[in-house]
């Protein structure tokens, strides 16, 4: 079951407040940007949080669980308790770089050859 539309509205309007929030599709599922980083996972209409050593306290009470085959566990967030929410979700915003910007790809940079 992928994630509805309505769901990641509703994860994007309990952690209104922590920055600028936006969403993005991603392999058929989404990823929650704040200030343009990435914080949260959304799969299955479920909110994944990685499982780093500056959030292990506040959720040392989560379950844990996978977001996609392959992935190693991370913890559930209840996105329900919009305190709890908005406080990870400003935590991960201050440890979490900025993605590095992608590389053009070059052949598409370049004409083409008249030899061709």
């Amino acid at each position: 079951m992928a994630t509805t539309p309505d769901y990641i509205e509703y994860v994007c309007e309990q952690i209104s407040g922590t920055g600028f929030v936006r969403y993005r599709k991603m392999f058929g599922e989404y990823m929650v940007y704040v200030n343009d980083k990435p914080v949260l996972l959304v799969c299955d209409n479920t909110v994944f949080v990685k499982p780093l050593d500056c959030v292990a306290d506040k959720l040392k009470d989560a379950e844990m669980g996978v977001p996609y085959q392959g992935a190693k566990a991370h913890y559930i967030l209840d996105i329900d308790n919009a305190q709890l929410s908005r406080e990870i979700v400003q935590i991960l915003e201050l440890v979490t770089p900025l993605p590095k910007p992608r590389k053009k790809n070059l052949e598409s940079a370049w004409p083409a050859s008249k030899n061709e």
